[in-house]
């Protein structure tokens, strides 16, 4: 990170430092502000005063932005304003300008002296990282966040065609410059030596995906997007995650892959010891946006997003103002993002887990709790059968029962579009559930094969529970409604007539889960052991 550099506006800068001081008054403001606490960070001053926050842009040049001319803060005040409204509308409110002289500023006066961010203030304990330390983010929030970020990348446009962003040489550059910042600021020569691996390993990685980056650019991935989206940027504003502060001073840093997005949450969530709230906020996102395809350079980003953390870190660790305890806390959690990045690069588990049961057995609910115990990837037939037809998840085909959407053709189109999807998730290295009622051997021999084709573990979650158990659960799913699946008593009853058991072959490498009216078949620690002895032995 290069150093504050003045020497275009020194004298501006100072000025800015008398300004910030004399609005530590609380009477300067046009409405109740008792105290007023500052916030200061390497490139802005936060004024926190009584309902609002006021944030003021240092004059200064750092070489990756500079705000040291006065129209140069306005128009970064601006953009500010109209990325973050995207987002948190209700925080972000306007810009401020503020006159009078820096000693006796006046908010809202003309002509300005300097310009403001005005936000709505909220409780820093409202901050996921935050409340993630007290054990307060549920699963739930993991799928609301998806579903804000799904709808929020659906609605951007993407890059125009022939610009830089998100071109091969622009995200290598941006990896390598952080090898670049971070070196001198380790001194330790083991530290330096598991840099040299990690940039080894980050090269080779980018290299592999080189036909990926510029698959997805030319299929509009990049889009102008939040750009520093770890958890400490995502508020919780009435149980809702509330993205803001996104990037605005740098274009390079927000016009990037939407995988790129996903991953820094992902990624802090698996560094903060939650693999299965980060599972779970990328499969629920995959699920709403069907960017499977994304997978195959999502370790790559993930390991990008660790290594940018590392390097603040390591440039807190060198700060002199910070105690010595300080300083080494920060050089430990640089060392742990370098080793997250390091150990993502390196993975390559694929395995494939296939569900199998009738409507109501509870194929779903397992799958659901099997991709955050195994860290997995999910595909449901419900969902990519929908898909296939043009359909939302939760909407209605109005098929007939073994008709429509439902009919031998789109089963087969279906299972083939299932097929396809595992093959590339597996190739990318990761274990991967497909969640489908697989009620003909035919069904399941195409996954068998494939498994055997890769070289890779197989298993069947067969979900075993009685008719009167299925009929109660599909009368309970078709009440409440959200549920993308559409099978009812009638298509329960053809199914039960239809069905091909399990041959003995297939059996050998099934988990049978009984799963009758409790429905707490995930929660069997009997269960897990039996799945994971029968993929590690099928490893071997």
């Amino acid at each position: 990170m290069p150093e504050h550099k003045m020497s275009n506006n020194p004298s501006g800068f100072r000025a800015q430092e008398k300004l910030v001081a004399a609005l530590q008054d609380g009477r300067r403001y046009p409405h109740a502000a008792k105290s007023v606490r500052v916030i200061e960070t390497h490139i802005s001053w936060v004024l926190l005063a009584g309902r609002y926050a006021y944030k003021i842009k240092k004059a200064l040049d750092l070489g990756f932005l500079d705000f040291t001319a006065l129209e140069a803060r306005r128009f970064y005040c601006a953009e500010e304003i109209r990325l973050n409204r995207r987002l948190a509308p209700k925080i972000y409110l306007d810009v401020i300008s503020i006159g009078g002289n820096p000693e006796q500023p006046e908010l809202g006066a003309q002509p300005a002296i300097e310009y403001a961010v005005r936000m709505k203030r909220f409780a820093s304990g409202r901050l996921m990282d935050r409340l993630l330390a007290r054990d307060r983010i549920t699963p739930g929030h993991m799928d609301s966040l998806a579903a804000i970020l799904a709808r929020f990348h659906g609605s951007l446009p993407a890059a125009e065609t022939g610009s830089v962003f998100g071109s091969t040489s622009a995200i290598r550059a941006a990896a390598l410059q952080n090898f670049e910042q971070l070196r001198p600021l380790l001194k330790e020569t083991a530290d330096n030596r598991a840099l040299d691996e990690l940039l080894h390993a980050t090269e080779a990685a980018c290299t592999a995906c080189e036909g990926r980056f510029e698959e997805r650019r030319a299929r509009g991935c990049v889009r102008e997007c939040h750009g520093d989206l770890h958890l400490g940027n995502i508020a919780l504003i009435g149980d809702e995650p509330v993205p803001f502060d996104g990037i605005e001073f740098n274009p390079d840093l927000r016009w990037i892959d939407v995988m790129s997005e996903i991953a820094f949450p992902v990624m802090d969530l698996v560094h903060l010891q939650r693999p299965g709230l980060a599972c779970r906020l990328l499969n629920a996102y995959l699920e709403m946006t069907g960017d499977y395809g994304g997978i195959a350079v999502l370790n790559f980003y993930i390991a990008y997003r660790a290594t940018v953390r590392a390097k603040v870190s390591a440039i807190r660790s060198a700060q002199a103002s910070l105690s010595r305890r300080k300083n080494a806390d920060a050089l430990a959690t640089c060392r742990s993002y370098l080793a997250l990045a390091r150990n993502v690069l390196a993975r390559h588990r694929p395995a494939l887990i296939i569900t199998h049961g009738l409507p109501g057995s509870g194929k779903s609910t397992f799958a659901q709790a099997a991709l955050e115990h195994l860290q997995a990837i999910r595909i449901r037939s419900d969902v990519e059968r929908k898909r296939l037809f043009g359909l939302a998840p939760l909407a209605s085909s109005h098929s007939q029962a073994g008709g429509g959407i439902y009919g031998a053709d789109a089963t087969r189109r279906t299972y083939a579009r299932l097929l396809e999807l595992a093959r590339e998730l597996l190739t990318a290295g990761f274990p991967v559930i497909v969640d489908a009622a697989f009620l003909r051997q035919e069904e399941r021999a195409h996954f068998q094969e494939l498994a055997r084709e890769l070289a890779i573990p197989f298993a069947i979650a067969s979900m075993q529970a009685g008719p009167a158990t299925l009929r109660s659960r599909i009368l309970k799913r078709h009440h409440q409604e959200k549920d993308a699946s559409e099978a009812d008593i009638a298509v329960l009853e053809m199914l039960l007539a239809a069905q091909q058991p399990l041959s003995q072959v297939e059996r050998d490498c099934a988990v049978a889960i009984a799963n009758e009216e409790d429905g707490r078949a995930a929660e069997n620690v009997a269960v897990w052991e039996m799945l994971e002895r029968l993929l590690a032995c099928r490893a071997g």
